[in-house]
């Protein structure tokens, strides 16, 4: 509205025509795209608007382009540009490909015909974030799947392709450092699969979001009524509290609105604390604040709420398994013991009981088929035990004795930083990104498709424009000065790995930002969803 837009619609939907209205289209260069605005000004005698302003995020091909300088629309276009955008930043340090079925595309065998063109499209995606950031990074992969070291080699191509059109793209003090690191989904099977505590990955594993967007009954003033909170960077609350642990989070929460309270010489007794409503009635003009406090004080309660049912106990066995020792740092000797317990829980729902068998599974790094039967049978989930098996196509060993066993597990670092004992485990991804940094991760494991960065050192922290916040007004714009490590993983990123990017941010003074990104952002029930899913053909593909 204030940049004066009336209205905004989806160009794949039926719309009522506003002839007297110039419209801007913002559309990826694809055929149902481009035909879906040649209609708009095919009929006569009036056009659905008055003019044209098109923004495609994406370079078109040469055919579509060729098509529209044939049609009507020609003649009221206004502007006509590639902005390059074909990504979408989720927040200040995470991206997405908004690709998420890809992960169908890269490890079912009923898609193999299209892997190589898809994998094309990502490698222009993923070389447009660069440019857009004004980064030509160092490419590395992880040594394994052949799909990583393809998709390295095509990025390095696309790379290249935008440095002859943009020689200044990658220049500036450090920026030689940078680099892009390829990692597949197989590397860390644990991290999508694990309950994590805290608040941002609980609340999309336990409660319902979609597209960001969270809705509760809230017990106003009067009569409840249906709320809708979008969660993103525009709610501070939210960015301050989404990497905390959720035992932090309510106390944050109430220390904070006591805070807020006395600022404004509100008397903040402890009955008032708990009800909100009678706060908004006598200091209605605070309604949009003490509305973001309700709304977190409720995410955390209903995680909290699904947290003390089932989860406490089960999150213990889960943390166990990950690490194969327990909170005291004994060994896990018989994690038979321990699992068995949960398999035959009535109460449990199956993907919990999955979850627990893989985390076993991985532990074991495969098992022989009759005990995998066996562990299917107790905790009586037939129906779903593809998933199980299923993830063997990711490259993790699943059964003893197949293509997969026998795999050596990374090292993992040595960390003494205290945690709750229930959150233990550090996704792998973590370690790579710290010793990327500190140009300790071996070059054999994650080889260059490109020439190795140099390794200065640097001593400044950097200044930063996180694309995440494009859409705010800024008086001055300014550019990551320091080099940055960008993380793409094939086949999904867990929230968990997205908050080990700010993480590590932090810890390096920000002389580095560390960015992570994925065809899409999982949850544990969307990975097993998909898991599920890759032996039979996905809907409408070839």
């Amino acid at each position: 509205m204030a940049e004066g837009i009336t209205i905004v619609e989806d160009i794949m939907k039926r719309r009522e025509p506003i002839p007297s209205l110039e419209a801007i289209y913002l559309i990826s260069p694809t055929e149902k795209s481009v035909r879906a605005l040649i209609n708009d000004f095919r009929d006569t005698p009036s056009f659905t608007y008055k003019a044209a302003h098109v923004f495609f995020t994406d370079i078109c091909p040469d055919a579509l382009f060729s098509e529209l300088g044939k049609s009507r629309v020609s003649k009221v276009i206004k502007t006509l540009k590639e902005i390059n955008v074909a990504f979408l930043p989720c927040e200040s340090q995470v991206y997405s490909l908004d690709n998420p079925d890809s992960f169908h595309c890269f490890f079912s065998p009923h898609r193999a015909a299209d892997k190589n063109k898809m994998m094309e499209t990502l490698a222009e995606q993923i070389a447009t974030i660069c440019a857009t950031l004004k980064e030509y990074p160092a490419v590395r992969y992880r040594k394994g799947p052949d799909d990583n070291a393809i998709l390295a080699e095509m990025v390095l191509d696309r790379l290249n392709a935008h440095k002859a059109d943009n020689p200044s793209m990658g220049e500036g003090p450090d920026k030689a450092r940078s680099q892009l690191l390829i990692v597949d989904r197989g590397y860390d099977p644990v991290s999508p699969v694990l309950h994590e505590l805290t608040f941002q990955a609980m609340v999309y594993d336990l409660l319902d979001i979609q597209q960001d967007v969270y809705k509760y009954k809230s017990t106003g003033i009067g009569e409840s009524r249906e709320k809708e909170v979008l969660l993103d960077e525009d709610d501070e609350l939210w960015v301050q509290l989404r990497h905390m642990h959720i035992a932090d989070v309510t106390k944050k929460v109430t220390e904070l609105l006591k805070t807020f309270c006395e600022s404004k010489r509100m008397s903040t007794d402890k009955a008032n604390m708990k009800d909100l409503s009678q706060m908004l009635k006598k200091m209605p003009q605070y309604q949009k604040e003490l509305s973001t406090y309700s709304t977190h004080l409720h995410l955390a309660e209903a995680c909290m709420k699904k947290f003390k049912g089932t989860l406490d106990s089960l999150c213990k066995v889960e943390q166990d398994l990950a690490l194969g020792m327990d909170a005291e740092g004994e060994k896990i000797k018989d994690p038979m013991k321990n699992i068995v317990p949960v398999l035959l829980n009535a109460d449990l729902e199956p993907h919990d009981k999955i979850r627990i068998i893989l985390l076993y599974i991985f532990l074991k790094n495969g098992v022989a088929e009759e005990n995998l039967t066996k562990l299917i049978q107790h905790a009586n989930i037939q129906q779903d035990s593809n998933i199980i098996r299923n993830m063997q196509k990711l490259g993790t060993p699943i059964i003893a004795g197949s293509s997969n066993s026998g795999k050596i597990k990374p090292e993992r670092k040595e960390r003494t930083e205290p945690t709750y004992q229930l959150s233990r485990w550090i996704p792998l991804v973590k370690d790579v990104m710290e010793d990327a940094i500190e140009d300790k991760l071996d070059k054999n494991s994650w080889p260059y498709v490109s020439d190795p960065p140099p390794t200065a050192i640097t001593g400044h922290p950097v200044s930063s424009a996180r694309f995440g916040h494009w859409h705010k007004n800024k008086a001055a714009v300014e550019y990551c000065t320091g080099p940055r490590l960008i993380v793409f993983f094939i086949g999904g990123v867990a929230h968990s790995e997205m908050r080990c990017a700010y993480e590590v941010t932090r810890a390096t003074d920000s002389k580095w930002e560390v960015l992570i990104g994925s065809t899409h952002v999982l949850t544990p029930t969307k990975f097993l969803n998909d898991l599920k899913k890759l032996d039979q053909p996905l809907e409408g593909s070839s």
